[in-house]
C-alpha cells in the first residue's frame, strides 16, 4: 500500500502543508489474487483427495454388502480352496453337494441329514446314471469325511466326481 500526497492542482513550489493536499492510498492487489489462488488451489487438491477417500469406502461398503448378500444366498458358509481347473461338463446333470465344517450337508440348496444321503444318491443316479456329483468341501472338512462321502457315491454307481474351487487358482 503507496501512500503519499496528491500532485499539486497549480502553482507553488510543491512545498504545501500535508493537510493542504489529499492524500492518495493505492493497494497492490496482484499479492492478494497470488494468496487467492494458491488457496483455491489447495481447497480443489484436498476435495479430489476426500472424494477419492469416500469413493474407496463406498466401494469397500459394496463388496461387504455383496459377500454378505452371497452368504446369504448360499445358506452355508464354506471356505472354497482356490482352482482355475474346469473339467465337469455344465450341460448335464449335477448333484451339487455343499460340505461345511460341521453340521448337515447342503444338497442343490437343501440340508440334507446325513442318514439321507444315500437315499439322495440313489434317487440322482435313478434319474440320470451319468450324473455329475460336485463337492464343495470347505477347507477345515477331515478328509476322512470327504473320502466317505465319495466312496457313498461311487457305491450308488455315480463315478463322475468333481470337487469346486474358488475360481483364479492360488492356493
Amino acid at each position: 500500500m503507496a501512500i503519499g500526497k496528491q500532485p499539486s492542482d497549480g502553482g507553488g513550489d510543491g512545498e504545501e502543508e500535508f493537510g493542504d493536499a489529499g492524500l492518495f492510498a493505492e493497494i497492490n492487489i496482484t499479492p492478494l489474487t497470488d494468496v487467492f489462488l494458491v488457496m483455491l488451489i489447495i481447497f480443489m487438491i484436498s476435495a479430489l483427495a476426500v472424494q477419492a477417500n469416500a469413493n474407496q469406502k463406498i466401494k469397500q461398503a459394496d463388496q461387504a454388502t455383496k459377500k454378505v448378500e452371497q452368504d446369504k444366498r448360499s445358506g452355508l458358509k464354506v471356505n472354497l480352496p482356490s482352482g482355475a481347473a474346469q473339467e465337469i461338463d455344465p450341460s448335464k446333470a449335477s448333484l451339487v453337494l455343499v460340505i461345511p465344517v460341521s453340521g448337515d450337508i447342503q444338497a442343490n440348496g437343501k440340508i440334507i441329514p446325513e442318514s439321507d444321503l444315500d437315499n439322495l444318491l440313489r434317487a440322482a443316479y435313478a434319474r440320470d446314471k451319468t450324473t455329475q456329483v460336485v463337492l464343495q468341501v470347505d477347507r477345515g472338512v477331515p478328509h476322512g469325511r470327504v473320502v466317505d462321502l465319495m466312496e457313498r457315491a461311487k457305491h450308488v454307481g455315480l463315478t463322475r466326481l468333481a470337487f469346486g474351487t474358488n475360481a483364479g487358482g492360488g492356493k
